[in-house]
């Protein structure tokens, strides 16, 4: 029995960085010899990660696909040969029955949006698109203004708008989820702009330059399928009949029909939060991380993991992800940037936020990433109106301590660690709002159990990565927007929420994802359920 649908990945072909392709393929064709496949397979890579955990001797970590006519194996057999069978998953729509009143809406312009609003577009479904933001070149204006001028928009910011928070970020594909549909975005990003290499780099970027490019790309292909997209539009609430049946989603610029809504809001829309609450939509408090971003240098950074190999253009800048268990709560660095910046990332007046940003080259001087602490709902009261006011007071509270002109608070390593306040920035220099930032202490800002957890944290990863903890390392706060604080309630096989016929929460904003990949695909099997209900509009028409 043949099947020239699947192939065969064969994993941990282990080779030094300057080895050509043809080696680690040859690798490759010797394993396929050994089961007895046949000789005309195509290889390619399929995965290609760093082993730098012997300085002296860094390899690239490969696993190569063949594809062909591929004979079924049994699984001690494939197994001799650290070889194992992937099935591609298509996305395939199964058309409903329903006929749409409307076009379906989508709130959010994020990934979860983006990817839902490409493939109903693909197949007929026109929708419509809100977005309170404005569009890539809006935001980075107004990001512009917060940094030149002090001025905040509360719509259009690195929050809000095309392309939602991950616009102004490192472009970070990559996922903990084990999803076929993985593969998918992927493509969809390469078909949109993204670089060919990111099939196969196990820790696959864009950077914001490029990435800001590709989002105009994909709502450019939603445009031209019938689609369309408001921005400026704000989210109020749900025009709904008592069946459950939403009608028509209300905005600041009136109300929009739909014939079904996808929300997708994203994980800072905390006033989309309020308005859900208070039309009866079933909300829950969930886990999050708070803490602040350290800077390093980025040739420290670089020198610290990969030895003499430090500054080879094959493996670019060096890259971490670093956790420590302290008894009560976890820490861990999140949302690493190589040669990247912090940037302000409120969307609310008078609070403080930061992010981490890289351009697609990680140019920089500076490397960093967040250091945060887990946060759980016994911490601050269970209730999802309480995480959200534990967020909030986190950022006023850093606001204040950074002056209040939305300048960040920072700290020296050594100053934290040693519980004083006295040295100014020396050979690293505070990234953040080209150096708009004022000393202070953590503890003004972050609880004290967060504080107490990052320093015993910052002492064990510097055991892993040595001066990670250096004197003069910059901390700024605070991040606290992570993940969402909230999810909201779903049916899991649905993926409509209680009580409704047409409304589906998707997405990180709705507690379903972390991160662009995973948001991306929640947005696609998102569309996919609600194209299980209804009818095209194309063929309704």
């Amino acid at each position: 029995m043949k099947n020239a649908g699947r192939f065969i990945i064969f994993n941990n072909v282990k080779l030094p960085i300057n080895a050509s392709l043809e080696e680690a393929f040859s690798v490759a064709r010797a394993r396929a010899k050994r089961l007895g496949l046949p000789r005309d397979l195509e290889y390619s890579v399929y995965r290609r990660s760093v082993d730098a955990r012997k300085r002296n001797s860094i390899q690239f970590v490969y696993s190569i696909a063949a594809r062909g006519e591929i004979p079924t194996l049994c699984e001690s057999v494939l197994k001799a040969q650290d070889a194992s069978v992937v099935i591609p998953e298509s996305v395939t729509a199964t058309y409903g029955r329903s006929t749409l009143t409307a076009p379906p809406v989508i709130v959010g312009s994020g990934p979860c949006g983006l990817f839902a609003g490409l493939i109903l577009a693909e197949n007929g479904y026109r929708p419509v698109i809100i977005e309170r933001g404005g569009s890539v070149k809006e935001r980075i204006a107004a990001t512009e203004r917060l940094i030149n001028e002090r001025r905040l928009d509360i719509d259009t910011n690195v929050q809000f708008g095309a392309g939602g928070a991950g616009t102004f970020s490192d472009g970070k594909l990559v996922t903990r989820i084990n999803d076929p549909l993985t593969s998918y975005v992927l493509e969809k990003f390469i078909a949109h702009g993204a670089p060919d290499d990111i099939r196969f780099i196990a820790k696959p970027h864009i950077g914001t330059d490029v990435l800001s490019g590709i989002v105009e790309s994909i709502i450019e292909r939603i445009v031209s399928l019938g689609g369309r997209i408001e921005y400026h539009t704000r989210f109020e609430c749900t025009r709904h009949d008592n069946a459950g049946r939403v009608y028509a989603v209300h905005t600041n610029r009136g109300d929009i029909p739909s014939g079904a809504v996808i929300l997708a809001v994203g994980h800072s829309a905390r006033d989309t939060y309020m308005h859900l609450m208070s039309s009866g939509v079933i909300t829950e408090a969930k886990a999050f991380s708070v803490g602040m971003r350290i800077e390093h240098l980025t040739k420290d950074i670089d020198r610290a993991l990969y030895g003499d190999y430090a500054g080879n253009p094959v493996l670019g800048h060096a890259e971490y992800n670093l956790s420590n268990d302290t008894k009560s709560r976890g820490v861990y660095t999140f949302c690493m940037c190589p040669g990247g910046v912090v940037v302000p990332a409120t969307s609310e007046l008078y609070g403080v936020v930061v992010n981490g940003m890289s351009e697609s080259s990680r140019g920089g001087v500076n490397s960093n990433s967040a250091v945060v602490c887990s946060i759980f709902k016994e911490d601050y009261g269970s209730t999802p109106l309480k995480a959200i006011d534990f967020q909030r007071k986190i950022e006023r509270e850093a606001f204040r301590a950074g002056g209040g002109d939305y300048s960040a608070p920072i700290i020296t390593v050594g100053d934290f660690l040693s519980d004083r306040l006295s040295a100014e920035p020396g050979r690293i220099k505070p990234s953040y709002m080209n150096g708009g930032v004022r000393l202070a202490r953590p503890e003004s800002y972050l609880p004290r159990t967060v504080t107490d957890s990052i320093k015993r944290a910052l002492t064990a990863f510097d055991k892993k990565i040595n001066g990670f903890a250096a004197p003069d390392a910059i901390l700024t706060g605070a991040e606290t927007r992570t993940s969402a604080p909230i999810r909201i309630t779903r049916d899991p096989q649905t993926r409509l929420a209680p009580g409704y016929t047409n409304f589906y929460p998707a997405g990180e904003g709705a507690g379903y994802a972390g991160g662009i990949t995973s948001a991306a695909i929640d947005g696609i099997r998102t569309a996919l359920a609600l194209m299980n209900n209804y009818k095209p509009i194309d063929i309704c028409r």
